[in-house]
């Protein structure tokens, strides 16, 4: 008699407290929890995960042992180890672009590399997760939203704080720049950001890829070739 053809689900091995440390480190890490800011109390985030508060104080242990977080008092808050980004921007904003492009390849590249031999399996799949939502008919501020959160999530499994803490920083001095949100914004550029949109869609897919299989080398080489090819098309292409 044949054995009845029973299915099982997969079993997740994340804990509850892993899940959380997961959700707040990504906020950590996008910016939506900034340098310096006082992070919610625990009681605050037991009610908002709707777990118990030994979950939370768990996953806050976690992000002390990491650097992400630091205590002052009875509060936590977003350990900020750097001072602040500040540079003087020049009058020709295609030079300006060029210089946050060269800093993001010095920074970006190993740092990735550094990721892609790092990683878990967990944040393999949370950046192949990320990597899913792209697709060529993105608007450039959704795309710009995804493509911070793809960029910064890899950099938080580098497993150095003060790296992901100055990669933040740099970050935000290039998407709160005038210059290269007038680049992209400008009318006249619409089907050249269209097409850089599509191109960083696909590199974005090639980068996700190589680091899901744990290939350092060729994260650091796409990861190269991306940040490359943008520069070029913003520099060479928009007016």
């Amino acid at each position: 008699m044949a054995e009845p053809d029973i299915a099982f689900e997969p079993i997740s091995r994340e804990t509850v407290s892993a899940q959380i440390r997961a959700q707040l480190m990504h906020r950590i890490t996008t910016g939506n929890l900034a340098p310096g800011q006082q992070v919610p109390s625990e009681r605050e985030l037991a009610e908002q995960f709707r777990v118990a508060r030994t979950s939370v104080r768990e996953a806050m242990q976690g992000l002390l042992s990491l650097g992400l977080i630091e205590r002052r008092g009875n509060r936590s808050f977003v350990a900020e180890h750097l001072p602040d980004v500040s540079v003087d921007v020049p009058d020709d904003r295609k030079g300006f672009v060029s210089q946050l492009f060269e800093t993001r390849r010095v920074l970006e590249v190993p740092i990735f590399r550094l990721a892609a031999e790092r990683a878990s399996e967990a944040e393999r799949g949370a950046v192949a997760k990320v990597s899913a939502e792209f697709n060529d008919d993105l608007g450039i501020d959704d795309f710009r939203a995804l493509d911070r959160e793809f960029h910064t999530t890899i950099a938080s499994f580098c497993g150095n704080p003060l790296l992901i803490e100055l990669y933040g920083k740099v970050l935000d001095q290039l998407f709160r720049s005038h210059e290269f949100e007038g680049l992209l914004g400008d009318e006249v550029n619409r089907s050249s950001v269209g097409r850089i949109i599509a191109e960083s869609c696909a590199a974005h897919r090639a980068i996700s890829d190589a680091f899901v299989a744990g290939d350092a080398d060729r994260v650091e080489e796409a990861a190269g070739r991306h940040l490359g090819s943008v520069e070029q098309s913003m520099v060479d292409d928009l007016v």
